[in-house]
């Protein structure tokens, strides 16, 4: 059928909220999503004390990508862990939305992005009477770190192609490559949990991290490389389905939606991060296009047009 593009910005129809507990954290947090006005982009509302703070789901916005996509200041008012959230914003097509949430941390739930699904289709996706806006990759841009590297590349559609490559048998080297949709977004990547070693654990709580790390929210990798959740896996290669799911919530936070192709291998939030930056640095790299008014039975061709008002590369 070939790649489908969306003319019109989006939000949610109704108001929907999420209670759980922060994976890192250990803490409860209750968010609740609102419908927002086209151009607003994704903005989380962070309520302390009575007081509210903004912060834009942009890249500019990134302050830390150590165990998960933050948000502000690690050492002052910051949200963590937004890459399933923000993953899932971008795999419906969600272009505008208030997000206000009670605590630092985005609750894990049971590690991958289903509930989030499940709160945007209860609220329902409205079309609004502004069109979208999109990042179209140009030309390549690569990055590299060591045995690691990412890159986007030109590609008529959205498409990701993430490979990982673990010692642990229970993992090894695993890929999974997609065009993306909302259809593709629910059956092949939305399922997909956040995984750990059992090894690692001892250290991470000493460290104050995965506090709320357990069976119900994560793949666990024991000491004889085999997964010790019951049930196994949701998919033969949930591992490599994870990782673009993230991949999908960092790279949410470019201010716009993309058509290319992002590639990685041994990657992270880190260098998902380090490529959204390395390509929006580079005007040569990407331009801003819109669809035309198309006509009937034809496919849309698309224009350039000036970015929208909360990219990165403007504020």
């Amino acid at each position: 059928m070939g790649f489908v593009l969306h003319d019109y910005q989006t939000t949610v129809k109704a108001r929907a909220t999420l209670t759980g507990t922060g994976v890192h954290s250990g803490r409860p947090v209750t968010v609740h999503f609102l419908p927002a006005d086209a151009d607003t982009g994704i903005v989380f509302h962070l309520s302390n004390g009575g007081e509210d703070r903004e912060f834009r789901a942009l890249v500019s916005e990134v302050g830390a990508t150590d165990l998960c996509t933050m948000l502000g200041d690690p050492a002052g008012e910051h949200i963590g862990t937004v890459e399933h959230l923000m993953a899932t914003v971008f795999g419906l097509g969600i272009d505008n939305l208030i997000i206000e949430i009670d605590g630092s941390e985005v609750p894990i739930l049971d590690g991958s992005a289903v509930a989030f699904v499940e709160a945007f289709d209860q609220a329902g996706i409205e079309t609004l009477a502004v069109k979208r806006r999109y990042i179209r990759v140009v030309k390549p841009v690569r990055i590299e770190a060591g045995a690691s590297w990412a890159e986007f590349r030109p590609y008529d559609g959205t498409r990701f192609e993430v490979e990982i490559d673990f010692e642990s048998p229970a993992i090894g080297r695993q890929l999974f490559a997609s065009d993306i949709n909302p259809d593709i977004f629910r059956r092949d990547i939305a399922r997909a949990r956040t995984f750990g070693f059992m090894k690692d654990v001892e250290r991470l709580w000493a460290a104050g991290y995965a506090l709320g790390s357990s069976l119900e929210n994560s793949l666990v990798i024991g000491d004889d490389n085999r997964v010790i959740n019951v049930g196994g896996l949701r998919y033969p290669n949930e591992f490599a389905r994870h990782k673009t799911l993230d991949a999908m919530g960092d790279l949410a936070l470019a201010g716009a939606r993309f058509i290319g192709c992002f590639r990685s291998y041994r990657g992270g939030h880190r260098m998902n991060a380090a490529a959204l930056r390395r390509l929006l640095s580079d005007r040569t790299a990407f331009e801003i296009v819109e669809t035309r008014r198309r006509e009937r039975g034809r496919v849309a061709e698309m224009i350039a047009v000036s970015g929208p008002v909360y990219a990165p590369w403007v504020i």
